[in-house]
């Protein structure tokens, strides 16, 4: 028969387990676990793990990235446009009208909205007028039932070959000078225009300023 423990044992039996314990412990983490660690988070009881990938939270990410990238794009966009040249688009000085006989007597205010021409025709020349008042620049209105051009902007009036009769138009409109290709069209070259300056000789019948028919 086994004798019985002796009692100076004992208190060194449980020194030891409480050691045991307090090593174990140790190797878990020591004081307050680190904010934002898995450890902390399931200490206050929170879940450790991201958002659910749920098809609405793939949408809401994908609108962010999109909005993300057009703004970053709109920026990058305007930054390139400060480095390009600034031009301005304006229509060709030089273009074909179709042929004299496409013409009849009077005026033909049928390329004023694309060219800011009038084609002028009498009996015996074909000519075109520059649409541009003399007076300030503005561009005038034919008035087919007053045989007359009227300038909206201050009253300035000419008539059907734009030669000034009233208003403060202080000369006659300019006339683009006039060429045959070979095709037989009519050249019109708005970069070239003769005028009729006050008080001074008029260009009128200077050699491209008509075309005899």
């Amino acid at each position: 028969m086994s004798s019985p423990e002796a009692p100076s044992d004992k208190p060194k039996a449980d020194a030891h387990k409480a050691s045991v314990a307090v090593a174990d412990d140790a190797s878990s983490y020591v004081g307050t676990p680190a904010v934002g660690t898995s450890k902390a988070a399931r200490a206050a009881g929170v879940a450790s793990i991201g958002p659910d990938n749920s098809q609405v939270n793939a949408r809401r990410r994908r609108l962010v990235w999109c909005a993300v990238t057009g703004f970053l794009g709109a920026w990058f966009i305007a930054f390139l446009r400060f480095f390009l040249p600034r031009t301005l688009f304006e229509p060709p000085t030089v273009f074909k009208i179709g042929y004299p006989s496409d013409y009849a007597l009077g005026v033909d205010t049928k390329w004023q909205q694309k060219y800011r021409i009038w084609v002028d025709r009498t009996p015996d020349r074909v000519f075109v007028i520059y649409a541009r008042c003399t007076h300030l620049g503005c561009t005038p209105d034919w008035k087919a039932s007053e045989n007359k051009f009227k300038c909206p902007c201050h009253g300035s009036g000419y008539d059907s070959e734009g030669v000034n009769f009233e208003g403060p138009a202080p000369r006659p409109m300019d006339r683009a000078h006039v060429e045959l290709a070979p095709d037989g069209q009519i050249v019109v070259d708005t970069s070239r225009l003769f005028q009729w300056p006050k008080g001074q000789p008029s260009h009128f019948s200077d050699l491209g300023s008509f075309l005899q028919v």
